[in-house]
């Protein structure tokens, strides 16, 4: 299938290249050029603008947030200058607020827009093995369905409204934030009072905690092994944001939420900005007075000679 990619992030990376791997044609563009330069060596099809790759019948974008995308899709006129007929697939996590305008300006415009914001971290894009939660017009899903093929091992069917599937994404990633942050003051309180917390997580993971976000997480955050980032903790900080506006937008209150954003930015302040987002159980270490040698982390700003922050 002859597709274009706009958006060569980690993940938007890992995407255009398992569509590669699996057959398709893959017109790509970026901001930046290396990430397109790479794309293009494997025999991917660089542009010079975004919408050259949003001429392809198909299109995916996967931009990192709101301003990606009004300023790469929306204020740059690509997408009202698509030829007619064009099926866009959103697969970034946006607000719900972003998400119904594009609906309406894909209805203006006469194309197929389908929401398909992904579950799952870089390196499970690259196995094929992301779980796609879609929304939209059931014969636009259809159409897209190899390319949904190619990069996860499952599609959930949300709604035939798009924006129902952000909703559904933001709902999973504030799941996500909400478990990273009870795992960081379990272990916090086991190492306070002197248990080892690498064997509590091992009989919790081993029974009633099973799932894989508290087996990849606790371990993560056990070994304080937050380099290289699959997940950096801006991103995370920008996806409960999204929660909380949802949230607000719709009369419900999210208090979990916020005391997530707020281990967020508090990691963030000390330099993990561009750490795994599972560094926000720095936090949860420094209100019990937990910091030591091995949480330390140096912050990137202040180059080889700065100062560590804690």
């Amino acid at each position: 299938m002859d597709v274009g990619f706009i958006g060569l992030g980690a993940m938007g990376s890992a995407m255009a290249r398992r569509l590669i791997e699996r057959g398709h044609r893959v017109r790509v563009w970026n901001r930046s050029p290396g990430p397109a330069d790479g794309i293009a060596r494997m025999d991917g099809i660089r542009v010079e603008a975004p919408q050259d790759a949003l001429c392809a019948p198909v299109a995916i974008t996967m931009l990192a947030n709101d301003d990606a995308v009004r300023s790469a899709l929306l204020a740059s006129g690509a997408l009202r200058a698509s030829p007619r007929g064009l099926v866009h697939v959103v697969t970034a996590t946006i607000s719900v607020d972003l998400a119904k305008q594009l609906e309406k300006v894909h209805e203006d415009c006469g194309l197929a827009y389908v929401a398909a914001p992904v579950l799952g971290r870089p390196d499970v894009a690259a196995q094929g093995a992301l779980n796609v939660l879609v929304a939209g017009d059931a014969s636009a899903i259809a159409c897209i369905q190899p390319l949904l093929d190619a990069i996860g091992k499952k599609t959930w069917h949300i709604s035939d409204q798009p924006h129902k599937a952000n909703v559904a994404k933001i709902a999973a990633n504030l799941l996500l934030a909400s478990a990273i942050e009870t795992m960081a003051e379990a272990i916090t309180l086991a190492e306070r009072h002197q248990l080892d917390p690498g064997l509590m997580m091992g009989a919790l993971t081993g029974s009633l905690f099973s799932a894989p976000v508290y087996r990849t997480y606790g371990d993560i955050i056990l070994n304080r092994r937050f380099e290289p980032a699959l997940f950096k903790a801006t991103l995370g900080l920008k996806d409960v944001n999204l929660a909380l506006s949802a949230g607000e937008s719709a009369g419900v209150a999210l208090p979990v939420a916020s005391l997530v954003h707020d281990s967020l930015l508090d990691a963030i302040a000390h330099g993990y900005g561009a750490s795994d987002w599972a560094a926000l159980a720095t936090a949860s270490a420094r209100r019990a007075g937990l910091v030591h040698g091995t949480w330390r982390h140096r912050s990137k700003s202040s180059g080889a000679g700065g100062a560590q922050v804690d």
